[in-house]
């Protein structure tokens, strides 16, 4: 099996940026995602951040280091951010982490609703 490293691509409207991260975050992409994440946000300063997480088939806890990273971004530049999709691995992380405590978790693509 080939692992993917970690990237991601974004589209972004007046009032939202969506992220898709895409591959594996681990240790070794989680740095580069967050250099590079961090460069687009503090450039673009969006009101809404949806990480788009459909596409990762593994995390660890440096991805959940990067998104808590991010929403702490996030905040400090006065906009809101959402998890949306998360494949069912990854979605058991973000729970067994608490997550969805801090920060909401939707289900646009596969299940239609909102969690």
């Amino acid at each position: 099996m080939i692992k993917q490293n970690g990237s991601f691509t974004h589209q972004q409207t007046a009032e939202e940026m969506v992220v898709t991260l895409l591959g594996d975050i681990d240790h070794h992409s989680a740095v580069q995602l967050r250099a590079d994440l961090d460069r687009l946000l503090y450039g673009e300063r969006p009101a809404r951040l949806t990480l788009d997480l459909s596409s990762v088939e593994f995390m660890d806890s440096s991805g959940l280091g990067l998104i808590l990273g991010r929403l702490n971004l996030m905040q400090e530049i006065g906009g809101e951010m959402w998890l949306a999709d998360p494949t069912p691995r990854v979605e058991r992380v973000l729970h067994l982490a608490g997550l969805e405590r801090i920060l909401p978790i939707v289900h646009k693509k596969s299940k239609g609703g909102s969690r």
